[in-house]
This record gives structure tokens, sequence and C-alpha cells, in this order.
């Protein structure tokens, strides 16, 4: 694998291919000891490259080349270098933008989480003690996220008729979730 382009892909002449290659080693340490990086190495240098092939009309003569070969290399290098910087810097604000607060709810504390399981399972075990007519428009209502009107038309009701069961099992659920957390109590 060749690092700079061969002949046959440069429109300019031979020597702009053979100068590469002559310099090759020692642009080579220059860009990486300004990148660090060594894949980024080879990045660099075939943009030093294409800058070469672009410039092949106006290239310095052979004993002005290396120090020109120099400057393409330290510029590019530099480039790199400042694009790595605000690829960093925009991942940096993305990040900072999604992390979580204190108050998140994507990440709540143990305790809060502990709370939550506990709720959710004290919810469960009253809402298996009631019966299936009130857990049914219950889960229709809060966990399907059904409107009254939608209840209603499911179920062959009228609007009224879903509003007064609702009511009324909610006010079961609510007894329920008295008698079972009571007896949670009882059991500690």
């Amino acid at each position: 694998m060749s690092e700079w382009p061969d002949s046959s892909a440069v429109t300019a002449d031979l020597d702009v291919s053979a100068a590469l290659r002559d310099h090759a080693r020692w642009l080579r340490a220059v860009v990486y000891s300004r990148v660090g990086d060594q894949d980024a190495v080879d990045d660099v240098l075939q943009e030093v490259a294409l800058a070469a092939v672009r410039q092949a009309a106006s290239l310095p003569v052979a004993d002005r080349l290396g120090p020109w070969l120099y400057r393409v290399a330290v510029r590019q290098a530099l480039l790199y270098r400042r694009k790595c910087g605000r690829r960093r810097k925009l991942a940096k604000n993305y990040v900072d933008l999604q992390a979580p607060t204190e108050a998140d709810e994507r990440s709540p504390e143990p305790l809060q989480w502990l709370l939550a399981e506990e709720r959710s399972s004290l919810l469960r075990a009253a809402l298996e003690r009631l019966p299936r007519r009130d857990k049914e428009i219950l889960l229709l209502k809060y966990a399907e996220n059904w409107n009254y009107h939608e209840i209603a038309e499911h179920l062959g009701t009228t609007h009224s008729a879903v509003e007064a069961r609702l009511h009324r099992a909610r006010q079961r659920l609510r007894g329920e979730l008295d008698s079972v957390g009571e007896s949670d109590d009882k059991v500690r």
C-alpha cells in the first residue's frame, strides 16, 4: 500500500510522485509529531500529496521543494487538529445538552426508583382485588390512554355512564390501595 498517489493517478509530472516518495520518511515524522496518531498521519500525508498534485505547475525548484513540503505538512497537520478539536467540541456540547440533571426523570436516584417500584407493586395488587369491570375501565383509561368517548364507543355505553363508572372505579381503587398499604404495613 503506497501512501502517495502513483504516477498513473497523478496528472502532473513524474517528478511530483518521485519527490513525495523521496521526502516521505521525514514528512511522516513531522506530521506524527504534530498530530500524535498513526492513522491521522496517513490522512494528513494524503492531504499533503493532494496539495502537491494540485500545485504541481507552481512547485518550487528541487532545492526549495523540501521546505515547501514542510510548510504544507505543518499546515495540513494544523488543519487536521483544528478539525478534530471542532468535532470534540461538538460532541462535548451534545453530551452537555443530553447530560442528566439531578431532577432528571431518565435516571432517578436509587431511593426514588425503589419507591416507584413499590408504588407500582401496590397498585398491581390493588387492581387485582378490584372487580373485573372496574379494572377493565381503569386500564382502558390510564394504560391505553383512551378518552371517555373512545371508551363509551368501544363498550357500547354513553359518555356519562363512562364518567360514573370511572368515578366509582377510582374510589374503589383508592379503598383497595389503602387496605393493601395497611396490610403491607402489618406484614413489616
